[in-house]
């Protein structure tokens, strides 16, 4: 019919308008700006919270002198080739479980030992943190300072010029500030941890005579100072006993 054709294209050039001012108005933000929206992020694994490590587990590796730059040298009763790493799970102070402490031991000790931690973990005995002393740089005090449970290092025993029994990875002292060195004229070197003089103290990470901790040593023959004459090593377990 006559004068459809001049409707028809003024039907597609409405058309065409319309559809041109939709598109323009997908890329603004409701104030009308041109700044494009970034498209909505979508959740992924590595966006969620690190999975609590499954029960207790442990891993034995060799350890180099390189691994212990602060801790050896040459001299030192036992070579790195006689030394153990350590890595495991521990019960935090958190009460939660953490993965990734590390604990410098004696080769022959080693198996022995991850049982013990092994028992820690089940009762849920909690450990501040657990590092090699070489990240204090190899000093017992700012190791003791930071709480830190720890094992071998390369030293002296306290108040004598011979090795530490740490010196042969035969000795383990734990949470250290909650279980201090306390001198036989009962000083501690460590005013922080002043309130554990007092071994009524039931808070978390105190160990007492008979206790399930000191039962776990036992098991494998080694020997807790707190149960020394004189002075008391309260944090300290070793194969020895002294």
């Amino acid at each position: 019919m006559p004068g459809r054709g001049p409707l028809r294209a003024a039907a597609l050039l409405a058309a065409l308008f319309t559809a041109a001012s939709v598109a323009a108005g997908c890329g603004r933000d409701s104030d009308g700006s041109d700044e494009t929206s970034p498209p909505t992020a979508r959740p992924t694994a590595t966006g969620t919270a690190p999975a609590s490590p499954a029960g207790f587990q442990a891993k034995i590796g060799k350890v180099t002198a390189g691994d212990l730059p602060h801790s050896w040298r040459r001299g030192c009763p036992v070579p790195p080739s006689g030394l153990r790493m350590i890595e495991m799970t521990y019960w935090g102070m958190d009460d939660k479980p953490h993965a990734g402490g590390r604990l410098v031991v004696n080769a022959k000790e080693a198996e022995d030992l991850v049982t013990v931690f092994e028992k820690l973990y089940d009762m849920r005995y909690p450990i501040e943190r657990m590092e090699p002393v070489d990240k204090y740089k190899g000093s017992d005090f700012q190791s003791i300072e930071a709480n830190n449970t720890s094992a071998f290092n390369c030293r002296a025993a306290t108040g004598s010029s011979s090795f530490s029994q740490h010196a042969y990875g035969l000795a383990i002292d734990i949470n250290p500030c909650q279980n201090p060195y306390v001198y036989a004229d009962g000083h501690i070197a460590h005013p922080d941890c002043e309130k554990y003089k007092n071994r009524r103290n039931d808070d978390p990470g105190v160990i007492h005579a008979g206790d399930k901790v000191v039962k776990a040593f036992d098991s494998i023959g080694w020997g807790w100072g707190g149960e020394w004459s004189g002075a008391k090593d309260y944090q300290h377990f070793s194969k020895s006993g002294r």
